[in-house]
């Protein structure tokens, strides 16, 4: 059976008088939120109760040392207890005709003050209890490697211009790449995944080391140790089975779908050596060696022809020294190097 809405009404100025008073316990408060969860009915009636006293409070302040408009109106003592003068709040009382349209201007405002109120605070009630917690963004520049810390132990370490955001919740640890390449050191906690975002797709683990890297085209993941999950945007939406890859796997993601490789665990790695300073190459055309060099450096590597962009290297070379590797280039194989101001040109002779 549902309560009256005058046992309620008297239920909540028994709250709010308890409440007011000087022994007030944690125990008090949950008992409260406990009530005031039970209907809606019961949180509107405190509200309303609540706005409608303070309010009322406020215009016997600000009416205090008025001048009265003739004699004084006779009222009743005031209720001993906070409870029955709170109830008294709500209740209309016999005033002469002058008390009365100062009571309608001062009650029209209790009124306007008490709706605002509860709007506001039956608004605020159906709000999360926790706010998602604010990203953080974190960037390094152009030929800048950057290593960071972040909140739960984990470390990421950025490749050049590159920018994550980072979200850490006592629930969950999201980050979202925006550009360039990350290598994340992933602190170990089964309760909360580690999800690394880029382009729809999610890097999922709990504790390993894995980087995500993001180019105009393509997504990369390289595993070096653990597991990762990679799932895709129709994989999330279904709940269509995700992609295992352990470690020494290599996903690349291309419009066409995605493609999965394992290599040697130190040939993973050495994919990976940009974090110190080195690139690493196996028998990869000079076109995309010239691309990994210009992810570094301003002074970008052109290749100038078919030819050139053919011949394949292999070796490492610190990404911070274009010029040495220019000059093995010339030493080594048919191709002749034309400097210029912000860019070096390769061209077979």
């Amino acid at each position: 059976m549902h309560a009256s809405s005058d046992s309620i009404e008297q239920s909540a100025a028994e709250w709010l008088a308890r409440r007011d008073g000087c022994a007030w316990t944690d125990a008090d408060q949950s008992a409260l939120d406990v009530w005031l969860a039970q209907t809606t009915a019961h949180r509107i009636a405190f509200l309303r109760l609540q706005a409608a006293w303070n309010a009322s409070a406020r215009l016997r302040v600000l009416g205090a040392g008025q001048a009265a408009e003739g004699p004084p109106a006779q009222t009743s003592a005031q209720p001993p207890d906070r409870r029955n003068q709170m109830l008294l709040a709500l209740r209309p009382h016999a005033r002469s005709p002058r008390d009365r349209q100062r009571a309608r201007r001062w009650w029209l405002r209790l009124a306007t003050a008490a709706v605002l109120a509860t709007c506001a605070s039956f608004l605020v009630w159906q709000l999360p209890l926790h706010a998602p917690p604010a990203a953080i963004t974190y960037t390094s520049a152009p030929g800048v490697v950057r290593t960071l810390t972040l909140a739960d132990g984990s470390r990421a370490t950025l490749s050049s211009d590159s920018r994550i955001e980072v979200r850490l919740s006592e629930k969950f640890r999201d980050v979202e790449l925006s550009r360039g390449e990350a290598i994340f050191e992933v602190a170990k906690d089964p309760s909360r995944p580690f999800r690394v975002a880029a382009d729809g797709y999610r890097a999922i683990a709990v504790g390993t080391r894995y980087s995500v890297r993001k180019d105009a085209a393509d997504l990369r993941v390289v595993v070096t140790e653990g597991t990762v999950r990679l799932e895709s945007p129709a994989s999330a939406a279904s709940g269509s089975p995700s992609i295992l890859l352990p470690a020494g796997s290599v996903a690349l993601v291309r419009q066409s779908g995605v493609l999965v490789r394992s290599v040697p665990l130190a040939q993973a790695r050495e994919m990976l050596t940009w974090s110190t300073g080195m690139l690493a190459f196996h028998d990869a055309p000079l076109s995309e060696v010239a691309a990994e060099f210009n992810r570094f450096n301003t002074r970008k590597l052109v290749v100038a022809d078919a030819d050139a962009a053919a011949l394949r290297i292999g070796g490492s070379f610190r990404w911070d020294n274009e010029d040495a590797f220019v000059r093995l280039l010339e030493a080594g194989f048919p191709i002749r190097a034309e400097q210029g101001v912000d860019h070096i040109t390769l061209r077979t002779r």
